[in-house]
């Protein structure tokens, strides 16, 4: 299949480096796809990311993902931390690979500025589509349907989500609630009639029952080479024009 971005570029840029033009057109994507979006809620998500991947089909934006880049220990140990935040791909283009592509790019180009510690990606998501993200391309992640979360997995993914959100995480169900939720609209929100056949998107769905109101499920996997499935390792084999490579 011929990938809709065959002729763009997909960009990774320090948050600082956005445009006004480029934040209005990040804005005003989102807001088509999800309800409770305000300017005020997207500009202080954005102030506490400092990475930004922007993804175009010719001159106009089709998704972005914004993403956090951190330090921070547990049981005495260093960790490095990427944690996600606005993150939205138009169905338009669903069937293309850039933003994978792009995001696992990045994220190891900033391994060599955050080196400490062992590796992690904190994701929350109040969809399927992002959730199936993680089965796709990474091996162990955690909840998931298959195994139970190993116990020091869930002391690591407590204390993260905890250190991140406060009293907004639930410890007992894994959940962030928004006193402001953004909830993705009608026609983005549903799960199509046949898809909870698979048991990763069967099991979102059940243990984040409160997706259609804007509930994030928190997830844990470890960013390294070794993690990734065969989808995830033949995202990091692109010709280095395909994306702008980090910098700080």
């Amino acid at each position: 299949m011929m990938d809709v971005f065959s002729e763009n570029l997909s960009s990774v840029l320090p948050r600082d480096e956005l445009s006004a033009a480029a934040r209005t057109e990040m804005f005003e994507l989102l807001a088509t796809h999800f309800d409770g979006v305000t300017p005020t809620q997207f500009e202080k998500d954005l102030s506490e990311k400092n990475w930004v991947i922007l993804l175009r089909r010719y001159s106009r934006l089709v998704g972005f993902s914004t993403l956090l880049a951190y330090e921070s220990s547990f049981q005495g140990e260093p960790v490095t931390v990427i944690c996600s935040g606005d993150t939205i791909v138009a169905p338009a283009a669903w069937g293309s690979t850039a933003l994978p592509r792009a995001w696992i790019g990045c994220v190891r180009r900033l391994r060599e500025t955050y080196p400490r510690g062992k590796y992690y990606w904190l994701l929350l998501t109040s969809g399927f589509r992002t959730y199936r993200f993680l089965p796709v391309f990474w091996r162990e992640f955690y909840p998931r349907y298959d195994v139970p979360t190993p116990a020091e997995a869930k002391r690591l993914l407590d204390h993260l989500a905890q250190q991140r959100f406060a009293a907004q995480y639930n410890s007992r169900n894994g959940i962030v609630r928004f006193a402001e939720p953004q909830r993705l609209r009608n026609e983005l929100i549903a799960i199509p009639k046949g898809r909870t056949c698979n048991p990763h998107v069967a099991f979102f769905a059940s243990r984040n029952s409160g997706y259609v109101r804007g509930d994030e499920l928190v997830c844990l996997t470890e960013l390294c080479d070794e993690n990734l499935t065969a989808a995830g390792r033949r995202m990091i084999d692109v010709p280095t024009s395909e994306f702008e490579s980090c910098h700080r």
